[in-house]
């Protein structure tokens, strides 16, 4: 049986690190064909194209090519074919190869994934912001089969769904952590710093996906993520807090039976499951212990305190861009915390704030400041009201809703920039308000 060639984006992160660990280990199971990184960790993508001898690599910049070039002359070679530029990702995932494995981080592995896809090759998608701001275009562009979750919740929900037919799931049960406020109040939250939110209790993460397990946004994309992938409807899809983050998650069936996808909290089995997909490799992760004492608890989210996943579900029944406007929001809300120009509760409140001005229409909105943990009111400038398209081909006003119906990439690219707009707005009022 010959290698699974595979194409890795986003190499020198988190997901791409243990992903090609996983490659490493099966050396007769997989073969690396193409690598793609940011450019910010050069040193590590040069080591890993000489560890893997992939032979191209792609960057975003004639810059990042350049200083590529010569850390790899510098160790020897190998050669590899170095492709630069904004498009250089999508390029490279459109490559022949069986398996593109996207664990790009934000809004920037939209464009790849549709590119691998149409391109006919499989998705591992660790990058849920590709489905969540996607959405239909993401699923139609996707065969039977084509697009394999990464993320240990929905990796969990595809192995448990293999215990019954589609018509004889009830809901979809994703497990939570918690994060590293778990239990915590609102007035609590109010001073977190950025060192109390990167300290996840159980995964060691990017920055981003971090705080974004720490405010629950995680788990808001993940929601949306689910109802997409496993054609569920939101009021079917449950969010309970595991502190111990050993059931990824459960699928409960019609006839009161509920089966749980258990592990320790080890990236590298959803990885490895995503590459091999339907196969299983044996020994890719450490199994439960069961001859040690041990107790997994349950609770119920307290969304008065953790209020992303509530305002994910609302721009999730919307459709359309407004998953891409939840998402944008809070990439911009994540930085501005992270660089002290936003508190963290500021985060949610945001992100609501300007999902809430995306859908409100005409006159809803006037200008405000967000606060330590308040939002008074939402951005000025909110969008006018949908005008669908006529026959003659007419365009939605920037800014305004776009369904289902309507959705292009172009759609979606104007609600992401218009909500990080509104967003850098929104903090921008904060600082002077506080100032």
């Amino acid at each position: 049986m010959r290698p699974r060639e595979v194409i890795l984006l986003g190499s020198t992160g988190s997901i791409g690190v243990q992903a090609l660990d996983v490659v490493a280990r099966y050396p007769g199971r997989f073969r690396v064909v193409g690598l793609a990184a940011g450019g910010g960790r050069l040193e590590r993508l040069a080591d890993q194209i000489a560890a893997s001898g992939a032979p191209a690599a792609a960057v975003p910049s004639a810059a990042a090519a350049a200083a590529l070039e010569r850390l790899l002359q510098a160790r020897g070679g190998p050669r590899c074919e170095i492709s630069a530029g904004p498009d250089a990702a999508a390029d490279l995932a459109r490559r022949p190869c069986d398996v593109v494995l996207n664990g790009m981080t934000g809004f920037a592995g939209l464009v790849p994934t549709l590119a691998a896809l149409k391109a006919g090759r499989r998705v591992a998608l660790a990058n849920k912001e590709s489905l969540v701001c996607g959405g239909r275009l993401v699923t139609e562009a996707a065969g039977p089969g084509q697009l394999t979750p990464v993320d240990s919740e929905h990796s969990a929900l595809a192995q448990a769904c293999r215990g019954g037919r589609a018509d004889e799931v009830r809901r979809l049960v994703v497990t939570a952590s918690g994060g590293p406020f778990r239990g915590r109040s609102r007035a609590e939250l109010a001073s977190v710093g950025v060192a109390e939110a990167l300290a996840h209790p159980t995964w060691q993460m990017g920055r981003v996906v971090t705080v974004n397990s720490a405010t629950l946004v995680n788990k808001g994309l993940e929601v949306i993520e689910a109802a997409l992938l496993f054609g569920v409807p939101y009021d079917a899809i449950a969010v309970v807090v595991h502190p111990q983050s050993v059931v990824h998650s459960m699928v409960e069936f019609v006839d009161g039976s509920t089966l749980a996808q258990a592990s320790p909290p080890d990236m590298r089995l959803p990885i490895a499951l995503s590459l091999s997909w339907p196969d299983r490799l044996d020994g890719a992760a450490s199994p439960c212990s069961w001859s040690d004492p041990t107790a997994w608890t349950f609770e119920p989210l307290d969304e008065s305190v953790f209020s992303a996943v509530a305002t994910a579900r609302l721009a999730g029944r919307a459709g359309g861009a407004a998953p891409a406007v939840y998402n944008g929001a809070n990439e911009v809300c994540v930085d501005a915390f992270c660089a002290g120009r936003l508190p963290f509760l500021g985060i949610a409140d945001t992100v609501a704030a300007v999902v809430a001005a995306y859908l409100a229409g005409p006159g809803a909105a006037s200008t405000t400041a967000v606060t330590a943990g308040a939002t008074d009111a939402v951005p000025s400038g909110a969008p006018p009201a949908v005008v669908p398209p006529d026959a003659s081909g007419g365009v939605f006003p920037e800014g305004a809703h776009v369904p289902d119906a309507a959705l292009s990439l172009a759609a979606i690219q104007a609600a992401d920039a218009w909500a990080r707009r509104a967003a850098e707005d929104l903090v921008a009022a904060a600082g002077k308000a506080v100032s």
